[in-house]
């Protein structure tokens, strides 16, 4: 069984607009707590124990979430800026900065403004030999990443806003990575739009045959955009 969860918190959230501004949009209140408490719980209530959890802006906020939730979530805290400094960016950083404390092992990977049902955190629980990405079948997959998935499941590539149709799975940001994820990292290259991009991990696995496309069953939702915080909390009072 899978214990570990990487959470990937280092952004501020610019889409949050004025409500990120003196804190990472990941404690905005719904319901009267953090959304961040939301997606731990989900987390925990799946099976899942041990959290690392890569902050970087306004990391003093992180900093009291973790003291006041300190006895529900064992979360480690990992300082983006102090490893790899404010100007290196991209969705594969987070990676590089818990090498050290995650080798070794299976860990669940998400982004700290996503939520998913408890139910399919539990189905990513796969210790196997494979990388798993987790899609949701969508209208409009162009506006997304979407899976080209190939026989029995395998993940041929994530392609990101594609022209041409190759299918309607879009990538949810949910994954399940074994240890080799960390043997990729440095053959990435910058992308054209100046970050180091974790699609870009995935898909050297997947074309090494290691990779795996899971369709989720429940909900996910990101909370991205002020629209967003009712999303959340419709959600949260249909529960």
């Amino acid at each position: 069984m899978i214990k570990k969860v990487l959470i990937s918190a280092a952004g501020r959230g610019t889409r949050m607009l004025d409500l990120s501004k003196d804190k990472p949009k990941h404690l905005i209140l719904a319901n009267g707590k953090p959304f961040l408490y939301y997606l731990l719980q989900n987390l925990k209530d799946a099976g899942f124990e041990e959290f690392v959890m890569v902050v970087g802006y306004k990391k003093e906020f992180m900093e009291e979430f973790l003291q006041e939730y300190k006895k529900d979530f064992n979360i480690v805290l990992v300082n983006q800026f102090d490893i790899l400094g404010e100007e290196r960016y991209g969705t594969a950083c987070p990676l590089e900065c818990v090498k050290e404390i995650l080798q070794g092992e299976s860990f669940l990977a998400v982004y700290g403004d996503n939520l998913y049902a408890t139910e399919d955190l539990k189905r990513l629980n796969i210790d196997d030999d494979y990388s798993y990405v987790a899609g949701l079948p969508h209208d409009h997959p162009e506006n997304y990443g979407v899976l080209a998935v190939g026989e029995g499941g395998l993940l041929k590539e994530i392609v990101e806003k594609p022209a041409q149709p190759i299918g309607n799975l879009i990538n949810t940001g949910l994954y399940k990575f074994t240890a080799e994820v960390f043997d990729y990292l440095d053959k990435i290259n910058i992308s054209p739009r100046g970050e180091y991009e974790l699609t870009d991990v995935i898909n050297l696995l997947a074309k090494q045959g290691k990779v795996r496309a899971l369709d989720l069953q429940g909900i996910w939702l990101d909370f991205g955009k002020p629209e967003d915080i009712k999303k959340v909390e419709d959600y949260l009072n249909s529960k």
